[in-house]
């Protein structure tokens, strides 16, 4: 049953939306890796890496995620197209968690082979979208198209499979930081050929701990079928733009804000 009328509901998704929607937020949120840069292909590339490791500690990824930058020499799609052999071994030191020099070597290798076939990440998402008409199949495709690049199998388990039902929480945070506008100044609204409304909420356990608290979510597990729950329950309170309560539901969950409801 849920706690709240729906006018209360969405009185409260809009206050915590407008608290937690701020530029005084970036700098602890990995989104503040790819707000480095100015050029739409590094902000793509940095924003891809750092939404990859996106787990854990917030002020390790962030820490990480600027790391990652140092070991692309700061001009990250310049590095990704261009970086030799020996540019690549260096990554032998770097780690976040389970997230090891070899990945990030592969995931590298694999973004090149995206880029160099389709000219940008950006090109690719939009091109894909226009032809499904479909998020979760365009993350399919985006995957298979991803590991065409030869690559340990290792790297597999850190770029989330939605065929297989898992909530992909990085890959929709990473297209809600490329695809969303408004004029908070936070996302970057990079691919305006995929519409807003397409975007489903990066699901994590904070956010499916507020959605349920909050009577928006009623199935247990984070996997797709709860995303896909928790996204159309938002629609009811923007259809247009579902994925902005992300901010609500993740800052809420993140400083424990349920305590104020």
């Amino acid at each position: 049953m849920e706690r709240f009328s729906e006018e209360e509901l969405r009185a409260l998704l809009e206050r915590l939306h407008d608290r937690y929607n701020r530029p005084e937020f970036i700098d602890d949120d990995p989104i503040c890796v790819p707000h480095r840069y100015t050029d739409a292909a590094d902000r793509e590339i940095a924003g891809f890496l750092s939404a990859t490791i996106a787990w854990g500690n917030r002020r390790t990824i962030v820490r990480n995620g600027h790391r990652m930058m140092h070991f692309l020499d700061d001009a990250p799609a310049d590095f990704v197209r261009h970086a030799s052999d020996r540019e690549l071994s260096q990554f032998a030191s770097f780690c976040h968690r389970t997230f090891k020099g070899c990945d990030l070597r592969d995931f590298v290798l694999c973004l090149r082979g995206v880029v160099n076939r389709c000219g940008s990440l950006g090109a690719f998402f939009e091109t894909t979208y226009e032809t499904t008409q479909s998020l979760p199949a365009t993350l399919a495709v985006f995957r298979r198209a991803f590991f065409e690049t030869p690559h340990a199998a290792r790297s597999e388990k850190h770029l989330s499979s939605v065929e297989r039902g898992a909530a992909c929480k990085r890959l929709c945070m990473y297209l809600r930081w490329m695809v969303r506008r408004d004029d908070r100044g936070v996302d970057f609204g990079l691919w305006p050929r995929i519409p807003m409304s397409a975007l489903r909420l990066p699901l994590d356990v904070h956010v499916g701990e507020v959605a349920r608290t909050l009577g928006l979510l009623t199935r247990r597990q984070n996997d797709w079928r709860a995303v896909e729950e928790l996204t159309a329950a938002l629609r009811r309170f923007d259809a247009s733009d579902p994925a902005r309560y992300d901010y609500a539901l993740f800052g809420a969950g993140i400083e424990h804000a349920e305590t104020q409801f």
